[in-house]
């Protein structure tokens, strides 16, 4: 076996000699030539390319998309554990299923649009979920070494453009908290008036709540995996651990719930199911489905009542900041979309004032 400062080339039983390489600590093939020459020119290639940081492990063509994408999530152990319920369902059903078995270096940008365009035509927004989640693991690809290049090149295709959602009225947040069963009443205008989100509610404990102050301080949230099983956690960013001021309406509604139907155990939940049993997602949405179809509002979801509330906020003149921190949001994209919105509603203001002018000045000059 001839030896190499960068690899080594050694002549197998069938004539033809292979090229060896280290990394990672053991030793690998770079393929096999006909000719000695042939191997050596390989490792010498291998060899520049790497001093020139554009090196490329020949093992992209053997690795597939199941194996590499698998070993990226289970290296994510940073993301929470619902993140991480989100993307093995995404991975498996929109991303693995149809590319799993091709390799690495065999996923081309024809081949990418193709899957996207399939899912999309269907579901949108699926289809710009599989697609972020894709584009983040072949990009890793691409810092590892295995790829030269991301196969996605879609412009645009990971960006979600959701339809404006819907807000309700004041007389329907009172209609629609009305009509929710009595010991869940108190979570439509925790959600309306205090932008809570849903998680954020159902993680609420009655010592979080300064009753002398008015204050909620949002420190810890409680979802549910896809099994049913409930996860409690801290919030995830900085901004999401806030206190927020209650309306003085709601802080009233408040009080009379925690007298009623919050066990005086400081950490006891604020909203719980019937009899202080633990609420579960289902009774809570299914609660919450009879509630808008009671009022005629089919169309809303409870988490269109946070966002009504964000839109109301904006319209009383809240700075970026103010939304921001009374949403719990870390960047403030968000928070501007609430402001869009009404300097939206503004421009209709302005432009049924400008029918009023006209018609007063179609008077006057009558």
């Amino acid at each position: 076996m001839t030896r190499r400062h960068f690899g080594s080339v050694r002549k197998r039983p069938s004539g033809r000699w292979q090229a060896l390489f280290w990394k990672d600590e053991r030793v690998q093939s770079a393929g096999t030539f006909a000719t000695k020459a042939d191997a050596q020119a390989c490792l010498s290639a291998m060899e520049t390319d790497l001093r020139r940081g554009k090196w490329i492990d020949p093992r992209g063509g053997e690795v597939t998309v199941c194996d590499y994408a698998n070993d990226w999530l289970s290296q994510r152990t940073h993301l929470a554990e619902r993140t991480v319920e989100l993307y093995r369902h995404v991975l498996d059903m929109h991303v693995l299923a149809p590319l799993g078995a091709s390799t690495l270096s065999g996923l081309t940008p024809t081949k990418i649009r193709s899957w996207h365009a399939e899912i999309a035509k269907d579901h949108p927004a699926t289809a710009s979920k599989a697609y972020r989640l894709l584009s983040s693991i072949m990009r890793t690809a691409v810092t590892d070494g295995i790829i030269s290049s991301s196969p996605c090149k879609i412009e645009g295709a990971g960006t979600e453009h959701a339809a404006e959602r819907p807000i309700a009225s004041a007389e329907e947040i009172e209609l629609l908290s009305e009509a929710m069963p009595e010991h869940l009443r108190i979570v439509v205008p925790l959600a309306t008036w205090c932008q809570m989100r849903r998680s954020e509610i159902l993680g609420l404990r009655r010592m979080d709540v300064d009753l002398r102050q008015g204050v909620i301080s949002i420190l810890q949230s409680r979802t549910f995996g896809m099994d049913g099983r409930q996860i409690v956690k801290l919030p995830k960013t900085a901004a999401g651990r806030r206190s927020i001021s209650v309306p003085r309406s709601v802080m009233k509604s408040l009080m009379q719930h925690l007298e009623t139907f919050t066990s005086s155990d400081p950490e006891s939940l604020v909203v719980s199911g019937r009899g202080g049993s633990i609420l579960s997602r289902d009774a809570l949405q299914g609660s919450w489905e009879r509630a808008r179809l009671i009022v005629g509002r089919p169309d809303l979801r409870l988490h269109d009542m946070r966002h009504t509330g964000l839109t109301f906020a904006a319209a009383t003149g809240a700075t970026t900041a103010e939304l921001m921190h009374r949403a719990g949001h870390a960047s403030s994209p968000a928070a501007l979309r609430y402001q869009h919105a009404t300097r939206d509603r503004d421009r209709r203001l302005s432009d049924a004032l400008e029918g009023m002018i006209t018609g007063f000045e179609g008077q006057h000059h009558g």
